[in-house]
């Protein structure tokens, strides 16, 4: 069963668009992204809506196998090619012939290895190890990684040739804590997919003040520490505890104790008129120069986003992050207010 890739926000709707236009391309896909982003729901998706549906997706993470496995397990091997090599044994590519092979951190190939691939993907042939025979397979190729390539080509870790030949498709999947929208939608579906596995869960879906907490946190393990924080929850049904055991987590609407070790409300911070000015005027410039850059026109549509986008983050927070309830005080619809967060990069702060 394909799982579904969750989230309604610009760069989540963005990436679900982009699966749906290559899908039918069957063009190699390079999906970059962060450990835990849901690289692999990616690459389901894209096989899931492919022509190749029908046959096999296979499987390989690049990094958890050394060289020499690593070369058998993609190309096969030939009886008598080693040791323990009883009989024929075919190789992934051999596999998914006519299906869909995903090479998941495929930064971590070796340099040495890297040219057998690229020779595949060229000539659509392969020998396996100990053989001279090529081998023709028919093989869509999705690739996966959380490293920068273009780097290590400059570092002479990762060779460039193979590269473009990898990156025809480009999909990029941002990290959770810059589209933390989607972490409502997460929670919803996590919670539904996992009711059945732990019935003895009797606290229910997070209240909005929780829901306020999980937007608030970073998620340096992204999509994968989120699931696994909802399945630890419906385990001990505390949300106090799993939040409290958060690695570097600080809970909403907490303030930092001063000397006297009292906490204290936060201080409004007060603006200088020259410093909203500086905000949009570079106030070093001379009156000719002036002349030149400035435009009260630019200048008051520039102060009216940044008044539109603090209005709207001060709602949503007083609103406890529910975007139904923000639209319905500023009297905007629902879809504008979804427009709006999006433009203006409106987010949960970063605790």
């Amino acid at each position: 069963m394909t799982t579904p890739l969750i989230g309604i926000s610009k760069s989540t709707i963005e990436v679900k668009e982009l699966i749906r236009h290559v899908a039918s391309s069957c063009l190699n896909v390079l999906i970059t992204g962060e450990t835990g982003v849901g690289k692999g729901v990616i690459a389901q998706n894209l096989y899931s809506n492919s022509m190749r549906s029908s046959k096999k997706l296979v499987t390989i993470n690049c990094a958890a196998l050394p060289e020499t496995l690593l070369e058998s397990e993609l190309f096969g091997y030939a009886k008598g090619a080693f040791t323990d090599a009883h009989r024929n044994r075919p190789g992934k590519f051999q596999t998914a012939d006519k299906g869909v092979l995903f090479l998941d951190e495929i930064g971590d190939m070796p340099m040495t290895l890297q040219s057998k691939i690229l020779h595949a993907l060229q000539n659509g042939k392969f020998s396996p190890l100990g053989s001279d025979k090529e081998i023709q397979s028919d093989v869509w190729v999705i690739a996966a990684t959380n490293q920068n390539l273009e780097k290590k080509i400059a570092e002479r870790k990762f060779r460039e040739d193979l590269f473009y030949r990898l990156n025809i498709i480009n999909i990029h999947l941002p990290p959770l804590r810059k589209r933390q929208e989607d972490i409502p939608s997460l929670v919803d579906y996590f919670y539904d997919c996992n009711k059945m596995k732990y019935p003895q869960s009797q606290s229910g879906k997070p209240d909005s003040a929780t829901l306020t907490k999980l937007c608030d946190y970073p998620w340096p393990g992204n999509v994968r520490q989120l699931q696994n924080t909802i399945k630890k929850q419906m385990v001990f049904n505390s949300w106090e505890k799993v939040l409290e055991e958060l690695p570097g987590a600080v809970l909403a609407n907490r303030t930092e104790p001063e000397g006297n070790g009292q906490t204290n409300p936060a201080k409004p911070v007060t603006r200088e008129p020259n410093k909203i000015i500086s905000e949009f005027i570079d106030t070093s410039m001379t009156p000719d120069r002036m002349l030149e850059n400035i435009s009260l026109k630019k200048i008051k549509k520039l102060a009216s986003g940044r008044v539109e986008k603090e209005v709207i983050a001060f709602i949503l927070k007083k609103a406890g992050w529910n975007r139904s309830l923000a639209a319905k005080i500023l009297k905007i619809s629902y879809k504008a207010l979804l427009y709006k967060i999006n433009e203006f990069e409106v987010h949960p702060p970063i605790k």
